[in-house]
């Protein structure tokens, strides 16, 4: 059926049309409100709507003005559109609307160019054929008759004035989704197949809408608590969020156990305070106990999920070492990849191994580990372990945290690269090391993964980094272990000097793939039975909260162009990315890691997703395309896409 724009309006100030709430809210940009007015004005299709008439409750629908009665029209597709239309007629913004008026105010229409544009004094003070559309759509055209009397075009501009205001007549066909067996998820699914072009609503998204319908400040109270996080360099989003508070409240991995529940506001607030108290234990012992103190190192965060489980179980009613081992078991996770599939179902396991041993009264942490020992068999690291490259290998983080535990030295200073020695930025900053320099191993002919395997990796200050520059290992060895003895070795570099030429590179790889692997058993071994020193701790939790910490390891170009998207991206107001997304198949498969992604796109619930790939290889590209991401291989390029596409003023 049809129904004309104004007939629209109406029902809106009328609050017989809405929006529900697991709606995201609007974000269209100035040029995709000027290119709509555009094809109104030319008579061009611009879409139909999507509603669902329903029997609503004030809890179902954004917005706080009480609902008209009987039933309503809550809006599906055409948010974006109705929202700007509504904005250039009326002036505000709808009740249900969270968007900013600037996307829509000032509109002006040029009579002589038919030209769209927002208002810029330089160009349109003084000059009478630019007219306000917004005025035009209120006052009509009679105001701005005298603009334009004199006009020998007088008859011609007054008819293109018109056809603006006649855009309020506008039929728009619309199309309902009706009956009584369309609940919630029947309509999300309509919602997701309709929107197929834009950002699917998760399975979190719809439980966190079913939370805001009783607790409206949910979204932005776990919004606040992933930013704290975020400046401390953890980078989580609200599913996991979600994951969390579901894990300690029901003990499922499973968001329709949060909906089965009979919870209250006050249930999923107290939750959500207790989950952030154990978020930020659990990051504070991986941090200062592994030395794995930001996002790129620490493994899935699915894993912590059952670590707040197992930390709101027994309170306070733990020991150093049952930590240890619940660490022990976190790193084996990590490395054997325990979330690279199906993640419900694993973190489901995990929730019972706990809830069990609990209830038996048995170490939980020991029957994770047993449990992961039954699915792994071996849990002892080899040296072929260490054969992977580049820094999405699942064992990069084992080698920057024995660097952090081991006692390793900076090869210069001889200071240990431990946690609260390191300086945020300048010479004492934290940078990735290729032992044997790039350029070098290039030219004698070596492979991009033999020139970034893992083996040929380590960590030195930023001061000491530099100075290496392109030396070879032979080169810069000796003096560096004359001056600080048994430097080397806390590198777990290989002692034999025939080894440091680079004519028997890949016997160097291979002798330290043996080194690094009886020093992750020795550390590993020391953390199950608990023969490591005392944890070094922060006082509380509540300091370490406070305390700022390195935004990442700022290694070699690429890291350093990664951290230039992300502040950039940062200083714009827009997203700054998630840093090493893992691009998963259906059945949560981890296909490949991205560098930086936007995965539902830079703004989000609106655009394709976006990726920025440094120095990835073709198989990468090639996943990337596959899976609708639009990439880009510089960031000169993003920068351009961001302001073309996105920056639409």
């Amino acid at each position: 059926m049809g129904m004309k724009l104004d007939t629209i309006i109406s029902l809106i100030d009328m609050r017989s049309l809405t929006l529900p709430r697991f709606q995201r809210g609007y974000v269209w940009r100035r040029r995709d409100v000027s290119k709509l007015m555009r094809s109104l004005y030319l008579g061009y299709p611009v879409g139909s709507l999507l509603i669902w008439e329903t029997n609503a409750t004030q809890e179902d629908v954004r917005g706080d003005q009480p609902l008209a009665a009987g039933t309503h029209k809550l809006l599906l597709d055409g948010q974006q559109r109705i929202t700007s239309l509504y904005g250039i007629i009326k002036g505000s913004v709808p009740e249900f609307s969270d968007g900013n008026p600037h996307a829509f105010r000032d509109l002006y229409f040029n009579v002589e160019t038919q030209e769209f544009e927002f208002y810029g004094p330089t160009k349109m003070n003084n000059n009478k054929r630019w007219i306000s559309v917004t005025g035009l759509m209120q006052k009509g055209i009679g105001p701005y008759y005298s603009h334009i009397a004199d006009d020998p075009q007088c008859d011609t501009y007054i008819n293109r004035l018109q056809k603006i205001t006649d855009i309020k007549a506008r039929e728009f066909y619309v199309e309902s989704v009706v009956g009584a067996d369309k609940d919630m998820d029947t309509v999300v699914d309509i919602f997701n197949q309709v929107n197929s072009g834009g950002t699917k609503l998760s399975k979190g998204d719809l439980a966190l809408a079913k939370i805001c319908a009783y607790w409206p400040q949910a979204r932005e109270e776990m919004q606040a608590r992933l930013d704290k996080w975020a400046k401390s360099s953890y980078c989580f989003n609200l599913d996991w969020m979600l994951r969390c508070i579901n894990a300690m409240l029901t003990g499922h991995s499973d968001f329709a156990e949060l909906d089965k529940r009979d919870f209250t506001a006050e249930d999923i607030h107290n939750g959500l305070k207790r989950a952030e108290k154990h978020v930020d234990k659990a990051l504070n012992r991986i941090a200062f106990r592994l030395g794995l103190d930001y996002h790129r190192v620490l493994g899935s965060p699915n894993a912590l999920p059952a670590i707040v489980r197992f930390f709101d179980k027994y309170g306070a009613n733990f020991g150093q070492g049952s930590v240890d081992r619940l660490l022990y078991w976190y790193v084996h996770a990590m490395l054997w990849g325990r979330y690279s599939g199906p993640v419900e179902s694993v973190i489901r396991q995990d929730l019972v191994t706990i809830d069990e041993a609990i209830d038996e009264n048995k170490d939980a942490a020991d029957a994770l580990i047993g449990h992961l020992r039954h699915n792994r068999g071996d849990l002892r690291v080899h040296a072929q372990d260490f054969a992977g490259w580049s820094r999405g290998n699942r064992f990069y983080p084992l080698l920057y945290m024995l660097t952090r535990v081991s006692g390793t030295r900076d090869f210069n200073e001889n200071i240990e690269l431990k946690h609260g020695l390191l300086g945020g930025d300048g010479d004492f900053q934290l940078q990735l090391h290729h032992i044997f320099p790039k350029a070098q191993l290039y030219k004698h002919g070596y492979t991009r993964k033999e020139v970034n395997a893992l083996a040929n990796f380590t960590f030195l200050f930023r001061k000491t980094n530099l100075c290496i520059s392109d030396k070879l290992p032979e080169a810069y060895f000796p003096y560096y272990e004359t001056k600080n003895t048994g430097v080397l070795a806390s590198h777990w570099i290989p002692k034999d000097e025939r080894l440091w030429k680079i004519e028997n590179y890949r016997d160097f790889l291979a002798a330290r793939r043996e080194i690094l692997s009886q020093a992750a058993n020795k550390f590993l071994d020391q953390l199950y039975h608990g023969k490591l020193d005392k944890a070094e701790t922060a006082e509380s939790d509540e300091q370490w909260r406070m305390t700022a910490r390195p935004a990442s390891i700022a290694s070699d170009e690429e890291e350093m162009i990664l951290q230039e998207a992300m502040a950039w991206m940062a200083q714009r107001n827009l997203p700054q990315g998630e840093y090493g997304y893992g691009l998963v198949d259906e059945q949560d498969n981890v296909l490949a890691s991205f560098d930086l992604a936007w995965p539902r796109g830079i703004q989000t619930g609106h655009g394709i997703p976006v990726a920025l790939l440094i120095d990835e290889d073709a198989e990468t590209h090639y996943l990337a395309n596959q899976h609708g991401f639009r990439y880009f291989t510089s960031l000169p390029d993003l920068k351009r896409y961001v302001q073309q596409e996105i920056e639409r003023e």
